[in-house]
Formats: C-alpha cells, structure tokens, sequence
C-alpha cells in the first residue's frame, strides 16, 4: 500500500529505486533516457543533444577519450596535474592501500583524509581531526561499502569502471583564517572557463549550499540541487589563478568540472569531474540549462 500510495502521489519518485536496483537489466541508452526522463523531467535527445544535461549523457555513451579513466582517478590524476601546472598544486598523499584492512593508521598524522579513488562523492570520503576519538573500525566498514559502489555502471559513467578500486590517505587540508574549506568548483570548456560555483557549510549540521557565478564572478540566479548560501561571499584572492589552472586541465576535453581549494593563500587541486551531477539533475530555471548547452562542442566520433 505504500508503494501504491507513492506512485500515485510522485510516479517518477516510486519508479526511480526500483529502475536503478535493476539497471543491469537495461542496455546504456534506454538506461540512461529511462533515468534522464525520471530525474531530469524531460525527454534526453540523443540525435540532437541541445541542453547541458543531455550533451553530457552524449558524452558519457559516445566520448571514449583514453585519457578519462585517468582523470576521474583520485590517485593517478595527480601525477598527470602535476605534470600540467606544477606538484605544488597537488594536496600531498599520506598512502594508498588496496583495502581498508591494509591501512595502516599508526603511520599516520592526528589529522588526515581518506578516500577512495573510484568516485562515488562523498561516500568514499572519511575525515579525522583526531586520532584519539577516531572510530577505525567504523572507517574501515564504510570504506567497504564504498569500495562496493559502482558509479560507473549506476549512471553509466564509464570511465569510473576503468579506475582501480584503491584508497589513499591525504593531508588534512584547512583555511587557518576561516577554519573552514570552501570547494570552489569550474566549469570549463576546451579551454576556456564559464562558470563556477562554492560549496559552502559541507561541514556543517544543515544542508550543503551552492552559489553560482560567472567566469567575472557575478553571481547567477541558478539553483541546481541545493539551494543558495543566502550569503556575500569574498571572491577568493586566488580566482584568477584557479581559473588559469582549470583553463590548462581542460584544454582538449569538450567540457568538465576542476575542483580546487584555497588554503591560506594557496590553490590546490581538488578532483576533476566529467559529468556534474550525471547529467541527470534539473537546472533552476531551467534556461541555464540551454545556455551551458551551447558551451559544449561535441566531438566527431564519426
């Protein structure tokens, strides 16, 4: 009766779960113009791909650049960031281990961050700020679970199913002025920078908040998953230099996201993201997602 009580009130929100527990089940393209249909609200257009949305779904089934498993790969996309702009970009690595059980935890420093290599967002992630209250084996049990999490074939973003499924330890990295870390997220075409958003309050008790800006950082009327800060924010001191950083990564590549933070002063490299949200998430109003179409050049797989 619940089920039945669901889909009557929200069918796309009833179906949803049930589509992505069998999506084994469904070949990639209907797959993915099942899930666009249900998530996004309209149809995904394959044969003449217009939106931001449905020009990354085209990606994800056509684009087979070599280099992509590479660069959504949390461990060996730093030596290829660093080969780029330079290893002092490059939040130094504690460690990388196979499986959890392999950490070894006593090497490491009171403070640090692990994470798997192979996607997932922030279920793969785990923070310490303190040994002594650290709970290792709740770590290793969630680490499990992530390790388990296949991005790739849940919204058939295949170049994560090419990554090895490793975690590695990093520096744990924090603004001494702010004690906080803002992400500050570009999104850039074949070169050239056209937006950007800040992730603020992730390490706060209430809801994750983006804010949206242009490559001059005006902020933009755009809401995309979670909702504004309802803050000024300071354009950070860094922004052109993060901005010319995303400019070198992204030349080549018909679009992608380059995470970076700032630290007292300091750019360093976050991760790279090829398809933001999966291509599968509603722009508000929904004309962004028209207008950040046009930045994106397909290539010519013929």
């Amino acid at each position: 009766m619940r089920f039945l009580k669901d889909y009557l009130l929200n069918p796309s929100k009833a179906i949803l779960p049930f589509v992505k527990k069998y999506n084994f089940l469904f070949p990639d393209k209907l797959y993915l113009e099942i899930l666009f249909k249900l998530q996004v609200g309209y149809n995904l257009n394959l044969q003449d791909p217009k939106t931001y949305n449905q020009k990354l779904n085209w990606l994800k089934l056509y684009d087979r650049n070599p280099l992509y498993p590479i660069l959504v790969d949390k461990y060996a996309v730093k030596k290829w960031v660093a080969d780029k702009v330079g290893d002092q970009y490059v939040i130094p690595t504690l460690g990388v281990w196979d499986k959890p059980e392999q950490i070894d935890f006593f090497s490491l420093p009171n403070e640090f961050v692990l994470k798997t290599t192979h996607g997932g967002g922030n279920k793969g992630v785990i923070i310490c700020k303190d040994k002594s209250n650290f709970d290792f084996d709740s770590a290793i049990a969630k680490l499990n679970r992530a390790l388990r999490h296949d991005t790739g074939k849940l919204f058939r973003e295949w170049p994560y199913t090419k990554v090895p499924r490793r975690i590695i330890a990093e520096k744990f990295m924090i603004d001494s002025a702010t004690n906080s870390l803002n992400d500050y997220k570009f999104f850039a075409f074949d070169g050239e920078v056209k937006a950007m958003f800040i992730a603020t309050d992730r390490q706060e008790c209430g809801e994750l908040k983006f804010d949206y800006y242009d490559a001059d950082f005006n902020h933009l009327d755009l809401v995309q998953v979670h909702p504004m800060s309802g803050k000024v924010l300071t354009k950070p001191s860094t922004f052109d230099e993060m901005k010319r950083i995303a400019s070198i990564l992204s030349k080549e590549i018909p679009q992608v996201r380059c995470d970076m933070y700032e630290v007292d002063g300091k750019v360093y490299f976050g991760e790279m993201t090829l398809f933001h949200h999966g291509g599968l998430k509603p722009f508000h109003p929904m004309e962004w997602d028209y207008e950040w179409g046009k930045y994106i050049t397909l290539p010519d797989i013929s």
